[in-house]
Parts: structure tokens; C-alpha cells; sequence
């Protein structure tokens, strides 16, 4: 039977919803700016990354039902796993209004999902290492395409990051030297350092590039006092 789950809750628990059909599995399309030179063949065309795109859900009645429990369960923004593909989550929203007046006359409906490009592996597992007297540590990328991982590191002074041997970037968590950090996160996916939550950014701390991880094994090692590390690594495919 078809379900989905929305933002931690699944579609089988709302009593008289059914999904009826799930969006099929594609890409999203690359966005481009294409350019017409005058006196040169053909075109020049820049690409742009990869756009969000609309994922439609076929929903229906049968027996008993809430309309405004359904109505409720179809609201707001968060994470949507398709039971056709139900390894991997999607960063969604839903923007349009369903027609509820049909939904309930007709007993169907279709909700829009307005999806950003990537997909991720749900439930990925954390890397997590107290750091002793090893000086790397593996990540691996589940994933196709490279990632954007979340890295928290715990340590003093002047911390760099190397990737697959390539120096990535340098923490200083004395930058305030009366209250120095003890441990600061770098976040690829927002492009941003920060202490516990975004709205204490450290970006002054940290010089460099965001960390990617390549599809497969990657090596994460380092010069300075790293004392523990935290790695999500954010795997994720188109």
C-alpha cells in the first residue's frame, strides 16, 4: 500500500486518507542561461545548478475521515519520504492549496510538493569520534553526487581540516580569547560556522572553503588539538 511520510508523520496514521498515487522517480532539470553571440555558430550556455521541482501526490477518501485532520497533515514545510523510494528524503514544502470541495465531492485530490533538487539517505548515521591518538578518521558518502556535510569539532586554538589529503579549512577557536570556544560547526549546505544554532555565527573563526565529500570513502585528518568530531555527512543523489 502506498503511504508517504510528512514532516515525522505517516500517512497511514490519518484515518481515511489514502494515497493513491505517488510521483515517479526522475531528476530535476539543470537550469541554464543561454547566451546567442553574435557572429559565432550555435549559442554559449552557462549552467545554473539543478532547480526544485514539483513531486504530485494523488490522495482520496475511504470510510471514515477528518477533512481538517487532512487538511492539517497537508500544510507547512520539512522532510517527505515516498514509500516508492522510502531509503531517501526529500527538503519540501507544500505552497498550493488542495481543493478540498472536490476532495470531498469527488473523493480525490492532488497535493503538490515543491521539492528541492536533492534527495538524502534517511537515517544516515552520524560519525561520531573522540579523538586519541588517531590522526584520520573515514566518512563515507552513501551517495552519487558530492555532499555538503555538517561538521561540529571540539578543540583549542588554530584547528585545520583536511579532506582527502587536501587542506579545506582552519578553525580558531580562541578568536575571543577571554571566552574561547570549545567547539564550533561547520554547515556546507547553509555555507555557514556557527556555535550550537545559526543564529551564533562564528564565520569570523573560520577561513577556508566549505567542506564536500566525494561519492565513497573519504578521509578526514588534521593539524592542530581536535579533541572530538561529529560528521553528518549529508549523502544525497538526484
Amino acid at each position: 500500500m502506498n503511504y508517504l511520510i510528512w514532516d515525522g508523520t505517516n500517512s497511514s496514521t490519518i484515518e481515511g486518507l489514502v494515497i493513491q498515487e505517488l510521483p515517479p522517480i526522475t531528476k530535476p532539470s539543470i537550469r541554464t542561461n543561454v547566451t546567442e553571440i553574435e557572429g559565432k555558430d550555435g549559442d554559449f550556455v552557462e549552467e545554473l545548478g539543478y532547480g526544485s521541482y514539483e513531486k504530485e501526490v494523488k490522495i482520496g477518501l475511504a470510510g471514515n475521515y477528518d477533512v481538517d485532520e487532512i487538511a492539517k497533515f497537508f500544510t507547512g514545510s520539512g522532510q517527505v519520504i515516498f514509500s516508492n523510494e522510502p531509503d531517501k528524503y526529500y527538503n519540501s514544502a507544500i505552497h498550493e492549496q488542495i481543493d478540498f470541495k472536490r476532495l470531498t465531492i469527488f473523493r480525490e485530490a492532488t497535493v503538490k510538493f515543491h521539492c528541492q533538487p536533492y534527495k538524502y539517505l534517511a537515517d544516515e548515521p552520524i560519525v561520531e569520534e573522540i579523538i586519541e591518538e588517531q590522526t584520520e578518521i573515514g566518512v563515507k558518502n552513501r551517495g552519487l553526487e558530492a555532499a555538503k556535510p555538517v561538521m561540529t569539532l571540539y578543540g583549542t586554538d588554530i584547528l585545520e581540516i583536511l579532506i582527502n589529503n587536501l587542506s579545506v579549512f582552519q578553525l580558531n577557536f580562541g578568536t575571543n580569547p577571554d571566552v574561547p570556544d570549545q567547539y564550533l560547526t561547520v554547515d556546507s549546505e547553509l555555507q555557514e560556522c556557527y556555535k550550537d544554532t545559526v543564529k551564533t555565527l562564528k564565520n569570523r573563526s573560520m577561513t577556508g572553503e566549505f567542506p564536500t565529500l566525494n561519492p565513497g570513502e573519504n578521509t578526514i585528518s588534521w593539524t592542530g588539538n581536535l579533541e572530538r568530531i561529529v560528521v553528518e555527512p549529508k549523502s544525497r543523489w538526484l
